[in-house]
């Protein structure tokens, strides 16, 4: 018999999903938005009466014993119109809300390190920060032949928002990207 190397079941049932699940306060939607799996899966797993097997077993399990992980990385209500995703490659680092009529801004990282933070260990940057980081994600107002770069983006003059709703703040050699939604 070979010798097992870790404590987890081999399998869940669907009422230990269903617990789980009801332990977190998520409906079957949200939870199978949590797992990245469809809801008609979750739906699946809850109505069936076969046990289930995979990577949801050590999910669950360590859902369970850590619910408080749901709330770090759930995504707040929005604040204000505009929500900036400041990424790295596919990690969401910091969500930005901001108000540009009240000049607002509030920011939630889910990055711990601070080189991943848009705003590094500033954990409320008020709106002169927020333009200095658009700017900081958008080549220098003083480069050289500055025109013919905004030529080349469609812009009529030097705005860091336009420029990185056309080039999403992407960087040449680094992997921090911006995605808007208003």
């Amino acid at each position: 018999m070979e010798r097992k190397q870790f404590v987890t079941p081999e399998y869940v049932t669907a009422e230990d999903i269903k617990r789980v699940r009801k332990q977190l306060g998520l409906t079957q939607k949200d939870f199978a938005g949590l797992l990245n799996c469809a809801k008609s899966t979750v739906e699946r797993w809850e109505a069936g009466n076969e046990p289930v097997s995979g990577p949801i077993v050590l999910l669950l399990q360590m859902m369970e014993k850590h619910p408080e992980y749901v709330d770090e990385i759930s995504v707040p209500e929005k604040a204000y119109t505009l929500r900036l995703w400041y990424m790295h490659e596919q990690t969401v680092c910091t969500v930005i809300d901001v108000d540009e009529i009240r000049r607002a801004v509030r920011i939630v990282n889910y990055a711990t390190h601070p080189m991943f933070r848009a705003f590094g260990v500033e954990e409320h940057p008020d709106y002169e920060k927020y333009m200095e980081f658009l700017e900081s994600r958008c080549f220098p107002r003083s480069r050289d032949k500055l025109k013919l770069q905004l030529q080349q983006l469609d812009l009529p003059f030097y705005d860091p928002f336009l420029i990185i709703e056309k080039t999403e703040g992407r960087m040449a050699e680094d992997h921090f990207w911006i995605r808007i939604e208003r």
